[in-house]
């Protein structure tokens, strides 16, 4: 995983440095200002995916700024 990625300020989601728009949400807004990330596999049996409203696998960003 990349420092050059974006990072979705809506759900949190690592994105490619040449996306436009967010994969899982669609928004446009996205940043390089964000710290952290979690790997989320199996988001119906993670307590971390729970805490963060997460229902889709993927990465996501722990700071977003």
């Amino acid at each position: 995983m990349a420092s050059d990625r974006l990072v979705c300020r809506e759900c949190h989601r690592v994105n490619d440095p040449d996306n436009e728009t967010c994969d899982a949400c669609n928004s446009s807004s996205l940043t390089e200002d964000w710290a952290g990330y979690v790997v989320i596999a199996h988001p119906e049996d993670s307590e971390i995916a729970s805490e963060m409203q997460v229902t889709e696998p993927g990465a996501y960003a722990l700071k977003v700024r």
